[in-house]
Formats: structure tokens, sequence, C-alpha cells
């Protein structure tokens, strides 16, 4: 069909004239509403990103000197991420001196890898930079799932400890602590007078 006769089918029913392939030869058009073609298109683009999945880098930062009670916690939380979806940037920051001894910060480093293998993997092994040693963790689906049928079996919760040490668990069936007596003259409290 010739270029003008299609313009005035296309008008007569008041939609456009719209080139689908250029390059062909002959170009082909087609007569449809390209507003509502647009339209379409931005919807279905969206839909698209809507199913996409979106993988967000959290950071968690430890220090070469850090205590077992910040250790434990920083790792419950990278646990936390890991078992969301995200994947966890691990940095250990070093200030002064510390910076002579990289070995420290990357047996903290290997501490985290192994307390949440079960629900992560190493995905870029420690690596200096400047005065940060940086590690990147992903989350592992298989490692978690095999994880997670390991504790029904087990019908226990999950417990993140320390690799070098075991963890403390309290028995239920044993009594507190007994209480202490003390023979003698009962303390007084000679500083509090009122006056």
């Amino acid at each position: 069909m010739p270029v003008p006769e299609a313009l005035s089918t296309a008008r007569s029913m008041d939609l456009d004239l719209v080139e689908v392939a250029a390059g062909a030869n002959p170009p082909v058009c087609r007569i449809m509403n390209f507003t509502k073609f647009k339209y379409e298109a931005q919807q279905r683009a969206k839909e698209s990103r809507k199913k996409a999945t979106n993988i967000v880098v959290k950071e968690m930062k430890y220090r070469p000197k850090i205590g077992d009670g910040d250790f434990n916690t920083k790792t419950k939380k990278v646990e936390q991420f890991l078992g969301e979806g995200s994947k966890v940037k691990v940095t250990i920051m070093f200030r002064g001196r510390e910076m002579q001894h990289p070995e420290l910060g990357r047996r903290i480093l290997d501490r985290v890898a192994d307390a949440v293998a079960h629900v992560g993997r190493v995905e870029v092994m420690p690596k200096q930079d400047g005065r940060n040693m940086t590690m990147v963790l992903g989350p592992d689906k298989k490692a978690q799932a095999a994880h997670a049928k390991a504790q029904e079996t087990a019908g226990t919760e999950p417990v993140i400890t320390d690799p070098g040490t075991e963890p403390v668990t309290e028995d239920a069936g044993t009594d507190p602590a007994p209480e202490v007596t003390t023979t003698g003259p009962a303390p007084t409290d000679a500083g509090a007078t009122g006056r």
C-alpha cells in the first residue's frame, strides 16, 4: 500500500501510521493508536522491573581488637543480612600500628566466614585496600536449605558461636546458684545516718 493511501486510511480511523521495521525492504508500517502502544510498553517495562531482584550490598565494619561480644553481635547481623538475600561487605579498619599486623584482620575475616558458612559463602576473598581489609560475602541458597533441613532434624534453634569456643547452653534441670549464708554480726550501714 502506498504511503499517502496508508496515511489517509489511518486518519479516517483516528489512528496513527507507525513505522515498525525501518530496515526492511520495503519498510513495514502499522496502523495503531501510538499513545496506547507507548503506555502498554511502559507498563510491561514496569512489571519486568518489579519482578527483577535487587541485590543490596550491606557493609559491616570490624576492628582488629574487637571483643567477643561485639564480634558475635556484628556476626549475627551479617548472618541476618545474608538470610534476607543481601550481599555483605565485611571491612576490617586498621589504625596506627595495627597496619603492621594484617594477619589479625585476616583471622577475623576467616572467623566471620566460618561463622556464617551455613547462610553464605565468600564471593571476594579478603584483600588489603589501604588502611582497610575487605571481603564480600554472598547468600548461598543451597547452604541455607541444608542448614534449615539439619535444624529440622535436630529440632533446635541455630546457635552462632565463635569457631574456637563451645556454645553455652543453660541446662533446665539444674537449680539456680545456692544461697550463701554468713555467720557473725550483720553488716551495718554506718554512713547512712541522715545528717
